[in-house]
């Protein structure tokens, strides 16, 4: 296992006082979260998964479920786990980040500060979900509407042949998901939704309690499944909120 292949620290910060690992939503890449780790440097280190299948790990097979991905990822975590992080997750990030928590917990007895779980409904509820099924038509076009995507990348032949494997791979994965009744993690959940995003309703957001011993809240955003792009500033500042002491939670 290669941590640099897993981990990208875009914005070194050797005095934080805290750490964020951010997980990707399907079909992403760690410099998704850029600009957030931007925002919260220097005092909240981000450290951006980079998930195999995509970029510069594009040659490498995509991880067939969930479970193996959050094994790995927690694999690579682990050795320097003794100043536990919190997480972020977007979509199927948010998947990912709770099963890594979850796994981490295990293992060493102590789980991350923090879980915040971004336009995704809790691990407990399911939906009837075969986009991973679909043309690739179809596909794009999903990938489309949620507008998470540049538009310049679905209309490059090229780049949608070179991303396309990764990102069915994911969309099988994660709507193959199945939660393990009665699993728990012991961070506090904070629950991301925009108000327009048809993948996420308020009772499921709210389920995010059901696998948590700490507190959960739910916090709106308006928009849709993406909504964060338009609220960076604003969720930047939350975590601060979160994860720092009184006044170092200021920007600076």
């Amino acid at each position: 296992m290669r941590p640099e292949r897993w981990i990208h620290h875009y914005h070194p910060s050797p005095g934080a006082t805290a750490r964020l690992v951010c997980f990707p939503h399907a079909g992403g890449s760690a410099g998704f979260y850029y600009s957030l780790s931007a925002l919260l440097h220097p005092r909240v280190e981000v450290l951006a998964v980079q998930y195999p299948g995509r970029q510069e790990r594009r040659t490498e097979p995509p991880a067939p479920d969930i479970a193996s991905l959050a094994r790995a990822v927690a694999d690579v975590l682990a050795p320097t786990w003794d100043e536990p992080a919190a997480f972020f997750g977007h979509s199927m990030g948010a998947v990912v980040a709770y099963e890594t928590a979850r796994l981490l917990e295990s293992a060493t007895g102590a789980g991350p500060s923090a879980l915040f779980a971004s336009g995704r409904r809790a691990p407990s509820t399911s939906r009837d979900e075969r986009l991973h099924l679909s043309d690739d038509r179809t596909l794009l076009a999903e990938v489309a509407r949620q507008g998470g995507t540049p538009p310049a990348l679905l209309s490059d032949p090229d780049l949608v042949a070179m991303i396309l494997p990764s990102l069915r791979a994911d969309y099988r994965a994660v709507e193959r998901y199945g939660h393990l009744p009665g699993a728990r993690i012991t961070a506090p959940v904070t629950v991301l939704v925009g108000t327009e995003d048809p993948k996420v309703t308020s009772r499921e957001a709210r389920a995010w309690q059901d696998h948590t011993d700490g507190t959960t809240e739910v916090l709106e955003f308006s928009g849709g499944h993406f909504f964060l792009g338009a609220h960076e500033e604003r969720i930047s500042m939350l975590i601060r909120e979160r994860l720092l002491p009184g006044p170092a939670a200021k920007r600076t």
